[in-house]
């Protein structure tokens, strides 16, 4: 093994070993992407669904971080630049992969505010398996008109438009304008402004948002919608809720209604205020089953509870909710609201979200029906890889990050034992890295400050490592044991309840050293450890 090395520096390492320049070029911010901070995007498209084709603009408005003339955006190069425009002129660019280079003329100084426009058409990649992979979901209904959308987290979203695809920089707010055939309509994120009838039989529709947004949320959703709205009445105020369905599903929206209505309702007393007011919140139907697109979420689990009508964690708790609107909602706090810098963070999205699954169980069923179903998803942990992947080349870590992730925070509020501390750390989370990036350490050092537990070695192991710790204990006389933790990580150390056989429960704090501990009237056979909410290996002797 690597001695002495940290664990992100030897995944790092490997990195450099497995990847390509590609991966590189895509994962790693270079000073060409970092010279250029991105303040606002206007995405202008237009749709030919008949031969699966796009084309329009972006343009690019930037605030100089570093005195530059060169930077880099993305665009899949399947995908045409037909032109690179700044003020007025055309501007040289070369490819590589799918990354585009463009030199301007002059140097433009730090500070300065900038633009260009980018000019792009071509038949973008055709997702197969959305959201499981990336590009356009084109589609049809049972009438046969046309169901189309975008999904494209992971791959990112030059896949279908050009960007500086990169998590760490969000844009602070968006136009986005999409023209498509008469007779549909196309939803989008954020809030329309306006309707446009176009040359051609086309009709665009502009949606503007006010928020920062992460680029693979950017959606487009076309086909011919019923809208229903109503409006909810949040911690901040009347926020709208919308709801985008097929002319087909409209005597099914009230599922769509309750679900929402309880959803908010349960995660703003969690996580605090809906993050994005300013922008409202939607559910769109989609063919493909569901995508956290901010505040215009993809939904399409056919209007079942459960997942598309099971509870993979088999305690029944499952299938008293729908999914998809629970689990891309809460998407909205962990993963839009807070975004990992890196793809490689992708753990802190998903296990937060996973998790939160289990609260809105909490909040309406109670705590141990939310603990039965996170014990029940760890039949859905495979222990393969870490939670984490390698930085730098836009590579995530396990699938392992939903339910593994899960369980590390029942673990976690476990060891708090205090559920209103717990949801004071959540909600502080949330307020504190409020349309933020962040990365490992930035999760790691505010959950040992606001737990006052030092969780370091604790997310080292089940962020970092695939394997989970065993408590080994040894009894020397009855009441008297020797007890410590077996784990690959250098000093490990994590508190874990342990109860008698009527079930007193008590807070141990073992490390990787033997502790002599005296547990009065405890035997081998008699001392029990919580299993139940601590996802380790135990060994009793």
């Amino acid at each position: 093994m690597l001695s002495g090395i940290s664990a992100s520096q030897a995944q790092l390492m490997k990195a450099k070993e497995i990847y390509t320049k590609a991966d590189s070029l895509r994962g790693e911010l270079t000073p060409l992407r970092t010279c250029y901070d991105i303040k606002y995007y206007h995405l202008d498209v237009k749709v030919d669904i008949d031969n699966k084709f796009i084309s329009g603009s972006n343009l690019f408005k930037f605030a100089a971080v570093d005195r530059f003339n060169k930077l880099q955006f993305d665009l899949f190069d399947n995908l045409s630049v037909d032109k690179v425009e700044y003020r007025g002129k055309t501007l040289p660019f070369t490819r590589e992969y799918n990354a585009v280079f463009v030199t301007f003329p002059d140097y433009i100084e730090k500070g300065k505010l900038d633009s260009f426009t980018v000019h792009y058409s071509g038949n973008p990649i055709q997702a197969t398996r959305a959201p499981w992979d990336g590009g356009f979901d084109w589609k049809k209904d049972s009438q046969g008109k046309p169901w189309v959308a975008t999904a494209c987290q992971g791959v990112g979203a030059s896949v279908w438009w050009p960007n500086k695809d990169h998590q760490s920089d969000e844009v602070d707010g968006m136009l986005i304008s999409v023209a498509v055939p008469n007779g549909l309509m196309n939803v989008s994120n954020g809030r329309l402004v306006k309707t446009e009838k176009m040359k051609g039989g086309y009709t665009k529709y502009h949606w503007k948002v006010d928020n920062p947004i992460n680029n693979y949320n950017i959606a487009l959703n076309i086909a011919d919608y019923a809208h229903f709205q109503e409006t909810y009445d949040g911690e901040k105020g009347p926020l709208s809720l919308d709801y985008y369905v097929l002319q087909e599903n409209k005597d099914k929206i009230e599922h769509l209604k309750k679900n929402a209505n309880e959803t908010l309702k349960a995660f703003e007393h969690w996580f605090g205020p809906y993050p994005f007011y300013e922008d409202g919140y939607k559910l769109v139907e989609t063919a493909h089953l569901g995508m956290e697109h901010q505040s215009a979420i993809a939904y399409g689990n056919k209007y079942k509870n459960g997942y598309l009508g099971s509870d993979g964690s088999r305690s029944g708790w499952g299938l008293k909710w729908d999914f998809i609107v629970v689990h891309e909602s809460g998407h909205e706090w962990f993963g839009n609201n807070i975004t990992a810098k890196d793809l490689g963070d992708m753990w802190i999205h998903e296990s937060f979200t996973n998790y939160s699954e289990a609260l809105f169980i909490d909040y309406f069923y109670g705590k141990e029906a939310s603990q039965a179903y996170i014990n029940g998803n760890r039949r859905g942990i495979q222990n393969d890889i870490p939670l984490q992947g390698p930085y730098n080349v836009n590579k995530e870590g396990s699938g392992d990050m939903y339910n593994k992730g899960g369980v590390l925070h029942n673990m976690i509020r476990t060891m708090i034992d205090d559920d209103e501390k717990w949801r004071s750390l959540l909600r502080g989370m949330n307020a504190k890295f409020y349309h933020q990036t962040v990365d490992y350490q930035d999760i790691l050092n505010y959950m040992n400050e606001q737990s006052g537990i030092d969780l370091t070695k604790v997310f080292e192991q089940y962020v970092q490592h695939k394997s989970i710790p065993t408590l080994e204990i040894i009894e020397n006389s009855p009441g008297v044991f020797m007890i410590r933790w077996i784990s690959e990580v250098e000093n490990f150390d994590m508190p874990v309840h342990i109860f008698d056989k009527n079930g007193k429960r008590q807070l141990i704090k073992p490390t990787s050293k033997f502790k002599l501990m005296r547990l009065d009237g405890l035997t081998k056979e008699s001392i029990g450890v919580d299993t139940f909410n601590y996802y380790i290996g135990v060994s009793i002797q």
